[in-house]
């Protein structure tokens, strides 16, 4: 034992010694993460089924204002994604380095946020034809901080997002005006330093001219009326090595200026200024008030119930009824979770119109479904999707998919396999199959249906806090 103890030291104190020797030459330098961006063009876009998109949550861009899904970049994507056949999913960054880097490593195919395009940015993406014309305007209250033009910045202290093209347009206005002139860089989004200079927490701020209109229609104090920078084109940014899927969006970027689409969604959103006050002030908007709905905190005691998401309950309840209490399909089904009179009755709700009855009453089926579905699904992600499906079109129709996918051996605790046989319950050699018991149904609006109530949950999540 000793002589063994006494042979090894030498050689470990040795193998010390080698790699302390080592060349900082000899060390392989890790590839930047722009580099080698992922091998995905359009191909694997339309295979996967769906485009992945990184946005900005602001009102610019993608909101949500009393349950839907709204922004002006939101629709383009949206109008995009229907150009390109293909599903939409947004993906919310403020980090735009953290942008480009999801970009490369394909865990998004493209960035719409604005960008000027430089060399700098050149490395990291390909860009598209311009999406539209932005200038660079200064944010600063109407009170005793206020300047009346940019040589006034002289001495003062300007806060800008970090990895935006504002830090040359600030160094350019130094040495234009030889202005003594700090600028504080911060890795936030542009509305949460509009809100600063609001609140009074800092007194400058620079940001596109589009964002700073939407918020000056709803905050009186704003004056963005002293231009940094004139109008120059910007872009959205795509892998380089996807050139099929680049010339498809320069396809569409023609088509929508080609149609006038631009320019009507550009009116809706920034020279509409009532409705967009009304849109970006309102207690149901993700950009200021933080709620869903004015039904949010009886759906998060439903949710509790269940044990859900209250977020996955409110996306349910918008589709069904937008929120409205009153609404009542033409088939008879009434109330915010659109209750058939049978199931009013069952789970003993006696005024549909009533929220609390209504909500009371739909969550009473929904753990009846829970429960239905409880042995044969036991993972809650996907026994959710049997959950919606049912509450759809009925569990009778999801248990004869469920039979079929039994019949042909698929694993039937999985929803995309329920899913295929489901929307094919319209086709007779499907509806007539021994196994089916309740006969024919529209399967692929059912299947449309839960794809869409966890698109809008996916939204939610984004953006309204748990």
């Amino acid at each position: 034992m000793v002589k063994t103890r006494f042979f090894f030291l030498p050689i470990l104190s040795l193998l010390t010694f080698l790699s302390a020797c080592k060349s900082p030459e000899s060390e392989e330098t890790k590839p930047d993460f722009w580099e080698f961006p992922a091998e995905l063009d359009y191909n694997a876009i339309q295979n996967r089924g769906f485009l992945r998109a990184i946005v900005d949550n602001s009102s610019a861009s993608y909101y949500i204002y009393r349950g839907r899904t709204m922004g002006y970049e939101f629709e383009l994507l949206r109008n995009l994604a229907n150009h390109l056949g293909v599903g939409l999913r947004l993906i919310v960054r403020h980090d735009l380095e953290d942008a480009f880097r999801l970009l490369n490593k394909g865990k998004a195919d493209i960035v719409a946020i604005n960008f000027e395009v430089n060399e700098e940015r050149k490395k990291y993406a390909a860009f598209t034809q311009p999406v539209g014309l932005m200038k660079t305007v200064l944010v600063q209250r109407n009170d005793g901080s206020h300047i009346d033009s940019l040589a006034q910045l002289n001495g003062k202290q300007v806060y800008i997002k970090k990895g935006t093209v504002y830090k040359d347009r600030m160094r350019s206005l130094q040495d234009s005006l030889q202005l003594s002139l700090s600028v504080a860089e911060e890795n936030t989004g542009l509305e949460n330093l509009i809100n600063k200079v609001v609140q009074e927490e800092i007194d400058y701020t620079v940001v596109d001219n589009d964002v700073a209109l939407v918020n000056a229609t709803y905050y009186e104090i704003l004056d963005v009326d002293l231009t940094v920078s004139e109008e120059n084109p910007v872009s959205w940014a795509v892998r380089k090595n996807a050139p099929e899927l680049l010339a498809l969006i320069n396809e569409w970027i023609a088509r929508i200026d080609r149609t006038g689409y631009k320019a009507i969604l550009y009116h809706k959103y920034f020279l509409n200024k009532k409705n967009s006050y009304y849109r970006t002030s309102s207690a149901f908007s993700s950009v200021s008030g933080g709620r869903i709905s004015r039904y949010d905190e009886i759906i998060k005691e439903g949710a509790d119930q269940l044990g859900w998401d209250w977020r996955l309950l409110a996306a349910l309840v918008y589709k069904e009824s937008r929120f409205n209490n009153a609404a009542v399909s033409y088939a008879g089904a009434v109330g915010l979770l659109q209750l058939m009179p049978v199931t009013l009755q069952r789970f003993g709700v006696n005024d549909p119109n009533n929220p609390y009855e209504s909500l009371r009453g739909g969550v009473g089926y929904l753990r009846y479904l829970d429960g239905f579905w409880m042995e044969r699904v036991p993972d809650n992600t996907e026994r959710i999707k049997f959950i919606l499906a049912s509450y759809n079109v009925g569990h009778g129709h999801v248990q004869d998919a469920w039979r079929l996918a039994y019949k042909y051996g698929k694993d039937t605790r999985r929803w995309k396999n329920i899913a295929f046989y489901l929307e094919r319950k319209s086709q007779p050699e499907i509806y007539r199959d021994p196994w089916v018991k309740s006969g024919y149904a529209k399967g692929h609006v059912t299947v449309r249906y839960v794809r869409e109530v966890y698109g809008l949950y996916e939204s939610y999540k984004v953006l309204v806090e748990p």
